[in-house]
């Protein structure tokens, strides 16, 4: 089993596929590190909700997708994770344009992490902020994830 975050630094050369989730979504990531992450998003109408703004959902999704790369891009083979808790502040609306999801990993323990993403928009305004605690797997707990 590779590295997670050899699989991520080829999908972000082109080289391996971006997770499902991404291409459902159209969400591109940029550049991952160990602890950090960016993803870019277009929102466009079919993203909106019933008001037409960017639905929240798209936008948490965004959030955790980028969490999530970031965590995992710190574990080492044959590790996994998990999200233990979730949470998101939407602080402007979004109708459509370029978003940017930038990420960083607050403390990775060795059980226990806690990630932190801002999204901004192209004026670099701050559309939300998100945390994530995460809950590394080891052994059986990360077979099959």
């Amino acid at each position: 089993m590779a590295r997670m975050l050899d699989t991520l630094q080829r999908s972000v050369r082109g080289e391996a596929p971006p997770p499902p989730i991404a291409v459902l979504l159209g969400f591109s990531l940029a550049d991952v590190e160990p602890g950090l992450a960016i993803i870019e998003f277009e929102a466009t109408g079919r993203h909106a909700n019933p008001q037409g703004t960017l639905h929240g959902g798209t936008l948490c999704e965004l959030a955790d997708l980028a969490m999530g790369i970031a965590y995992g891009a710190t574990l080492d083979e044959g590790e996994s994770f998990t999200s233990l808790e979730l949470k998101i502040n939407f602080l402007r609306p979004v109708w459509n344009g370029r978003l940017r999801a930038e990420v960083k990993v607050v403390k990775a323990g060795r059980t226990i992490g806690l990630v932190e993403c801002d999204v901004t928009d192209q004026g670099t305004r701050l559309v939300a902020r998100a945390s994530s605690t995460c809950l590394t797997l080891r052994g059986e707990a990360a077979k099959g994830r």
